[in-house]
């Protein structure tokens, strides 16, 4: 079964049972502060399960584009290093808005995983919270889940809370056991275990509680269901492969990889890690730009240029000296454009605003990495194991390795980052930045341009490759004023229309 029919089958599923089937939102959180992206199916239903929002509807199911890269949610690290971790995915979710409750969405999950997908029910396992007996008992009763196969967890596994106060609740997970080969061996290895054996495959959040500024938890008067199955983990158990990696969502974007490589997949491990990075962080890339976030220094746009760096770093790895990122790209559009139309419509947009990236970092990347080689060999011959952590900001700083690239090669050549050091580096340039700024900014603006920006006078700039034909002048600066002629040999600076 390909990851299109699973995912429509899930929809299906649920607009059979009266689900409204909602599109995914953007991956910039709409009205929301509190996140950098949409990393989770609630995100655009977060205001009706507080109450703040009445929709047409009670019922709801969708699959969310998702990205969990910076802030509190942050899987980039890992990317590349474990079979399942993502910066992008997809969250299939079911929702209730004061609608059904634990026996229904229990009911329905495992009906949907042992009759619509397939799945063996001896190979399932559940966690529940610990003081769950309601949920315990559907398992066991309703749904005849072996008492053994059952697990009861604490507040760190199976509690879901929005923050310190507000709307939370137990939840209940489902997970898959892998079998002993991926396991740790253990005699009471089970659910909540830290080795690889249960694969968690979908978690159902009860939120049944309001939690008080005191810790009282009150019964909400309407509870709420919540739950989130990842797209990339369920096409990998109903496809029967043990790494996201192998499933058709990321078949053609890895082929692409190797095309341009020259190298296969499962050459080695180091060889290996590169290319799921890369399939990864282009998946990101395409979605982030073609929702309308665009490479930056600060904000989304950071997070955005760290994940285009470190990919053109792991291309290195697999010795892909030219811009090739933009060509990874243009596959994922292939892959995913039927699905999400944003990215059929911006495709030369994103595949501009990659290259360009590619190119502004190709210089700076190959003296850093150079630098950071030398650095590694004096370490060596020193007996060292730890990067300083002034040599990572000074990588950071001048050449625009971002912490995690560092820490990448550090992890290759067997060696540590001085984290610490770096943040305090960091923090010192920080303070020095604050010292040295003056006003807000606006006060440093030659008069003769904030008279020209007065007119509503604005500038195009463009990513796309290709050569303009043209520009039209807009204005014409000489000597800190506004003129119109410059002379031969005069320095001047012309505002034009689009560069």
């Amino acid at each position: 079964m390909e990851f299109r029919e699973i995912r429509k089958k899930f929809l299906d599923y649920f607009k059979d049972r009266a689900h409204e089937i909602v599109p995914s939102s953007s991956l910039v959180p709409r009205d929301d502060p509190t996140l950098l992206f949409t990393n989770a199916g609630m995100v655009q239903f977060k205001r009706a399960f507080l109450g703040e929002e009445k929709r047409g509807y009670t019922r709801a199911a969708s699959s969310q584009k998702c990205v969990r890269a910076g802030g509190k949610h942050n899987d980039l690290d890992n990317v590349g290093y474990t079979p399942r971790h993502h910066t992008f995915f997809e969250m299939l979710g079911n929702f209730s808005f004061g609608d059904y409750f634990k026996e229904e969405a229990i009911v329905w999950a495992w009906e949907l995983l042992t009759e619509g997908y397939g799945l063996d029910p001896g190979r399932l396992r559940v966690s529940v919270y610990r003081e769950d007996d309601e949920a315990h008992r559907i398992w066991e009763d309703k749904i005849g889940v072996p008492g053994a196969h059952i697990v009861r967890l604490g507040e760190k596994d199976n509690f879901w809370a929005m923050g310190e106060t507000g709307p939370c609740g137990p939840c209940s997970e489902i997970h898959i056991d892998q079998g002993d080969a991926v396991g740790c061996g253990k005699p009471g290895c089970a659910p909540g275990c830290d080795c690889d054996r249960y694969l968690e495959i979908w978690n159902l959040v009860f939120t049944q509680f309001d939690r008080l500024p005191d810790g009282t938890l009150e019964p909400l008067p309407k509870p709420n269901i919540d739950t989130g199955m990842g797209l990339e983990r369920i096409s990998a158990v109903v496809q029967g492969v043990t790494s996201n990696y192998d499933t058709d969502l990321f078949r053609e974007i890895i082929a692409r990889t190797e095309d341009l490589a020259g190298k296969g997949y499962g050459g080695g491990r180091k060889q290996d890690v590169a290319f799921r990075v890369i399939a990864d962080h282009a998946r990101s890339v395409a979605f982030l730009i073609g929702d309308g976030v665009m490479p930056s220094n600060e904000g989304r746009g950071y997070v955005l240029r760290r994940i285009i760096r470190r990919a053109i770093r792991f291309g290195q790895v697999l010795g892909i000296d030219d811009a090739f990122l933009h060509r990874v790209c243009s596959t994922v559009i292939d892959v995913m454009g039927p699905d999400y139309e944003e990215l059929i419509r911006s495709r030369s947009f994103i595949e501009g605003v990659v290259r360009n990236e590619e190119k502004r970092f190709s210089d700076t990347l190959h003296y850093g990495m150079r630098v950071l080689s030398e650095e590694i060999e004096g370490l060596k011959a020193a007996g060292a194991d730890t990067i300083p952590g002034r040599v990572a900001f000074k990588l950071y700083d001048t050449y625009g390795l971002s912490p995690d690239i560092v820490q990448d090669v550090a992890r290759e050549e067997g060696l540590k980052v001085d984290m610490e050091g770096y943040e305090e580096a960091m923090a010192r340039q920080r303070a020095q930045s604050q010292r040295s700024w003056k006003g807000s900014g606006e006060e440093e603006i030659p008069d003769c341009y904030r008279k020209i920006l007065a007119r509503g006078v604005s500038s195009r700039f463009s990513y796309d490759e290709t050569r303009i034909s043209g520009a039209r002048i807009l204005a014409l600066v000489v000597d800190g004023a506004e003129t119109t002629e410059a002379g031969t040999g005069t320095v001047a600076r012309v505002i034009l229309d689009r560069t």
